[in-house]
């Protein structure tokens, strides 16, 4: 699956303030476990940054950051940002 609509590119910091209350699900990548845990040891051997697609309330959100950890909910990104995994749509190294 390909991410077709124009993300807006935020910043990492911004994400705290975003609304997540639409339950709707997101179409994710059928591979988006691995994509995660790949960019999870990108993040932390090479310090290296990564795409990540996301639906907020508002449309689709694109940020470049370094994935730092996951679980099986979310994300950690550099700095101490979370993202729930149930809104991301893809994640691109």
């Amino acid at each position: 699956m390909q991410v077709t609509l124009k993300p807006e590119l935020i910043e990492k910091e911004i994400i705290q303030s975003l609304s997540f209350s639409q339950k709707e699900p997101v179409e994710q990548h059928p591979n988006l476990r691995e994509q995660i845990k790949h960019a999870t040891r990108l993040g932390n051997a090479y310090r290296s940054k990564v795409s990540i697609y996301f639906r907020d309330d508002l449309g689709v959100k694109r940020v470049d950051t370094t994935i730092w950890a996951h679980g099986a909910k979310y994300i950690c990104l550099k700095g101490g940002v979370w993202l729930s995994i149930d809104r991301i749509i893809e994640i691109k190294s």
